[in-house]
């Protein structure tokens, strides 16, 4: 049998096909605000792509990975914590603390709602970055080095101010 479709028709399939669910987390006081219990509780799911609609402080806490978390709804308080990467985050609605972690490229990372903080980390890559909603601060690091405010600019849409 053969069956003939447009296409458009042929594009929406292969979207669907593509496209993966999210599994959409409120807050982590639906695990007690215990990230090692959320974590768990993902793997039982099978290491789902997810989102957490609130914000997210794991400032001075020994993770080591996101999982596959892909957006956060508030701000993400990474602050003095040995994560290596952002994997597959996306978005941050809120702001984005990453000061004294050993990041050296934002990834896959595309829009910060609030300010991005990323002042006394290795980072040398803004990776995806198209967009900061509020201040950029790059102090002590070898992108403050390396570019000028209006080269940062040319390559991130930031609404704040940019601190070198």
């Amino acid at each position: 049998m053969k069956i003939v479709i447009s296409e458009s028709q042929y594009k929406r399939l292969i979207e669907t096909e593509e496209e993966q669910k999210v599994l959409h987390v409120p807050s982590l006081k639906f695990f007690n605000d215990d990230w090692d219990l959320l974590q768990k509780f993902l793997k039982l799911k099978g290491n789902p792509l997810y989102s957490i609609g609130g914000d997210l402080d794991l400032s001075e806490t020994p993770i080591q990975s996101l999982g596959n978390l892909q957006s956060v709804g508030g701000y993400l308080n990474l602050y003095k914590n040995p994560i290596k990467s952002l994997g597959n985050l996306q978005s941050v609605g809120g702001s984005l603390y990453l000061e004294n972690t050993p990041i050296q490229s934002l990834g896959n990372l595309q829009s910060v709602g609030g300010s991005l903080n990323l002042g006394y980390i290795p980072i040398e890559s803004l990776g995806n970055l198209k967009s900061v909603g509020g201040n950029l601060r790059l102090g002590n690091t070898p992108i403050s080095e390396k570019y000028s405010e209006e080269e940062i600019r040319q390559m991130v849409n930031v609404d704040g101010g940019i601190y070198l």
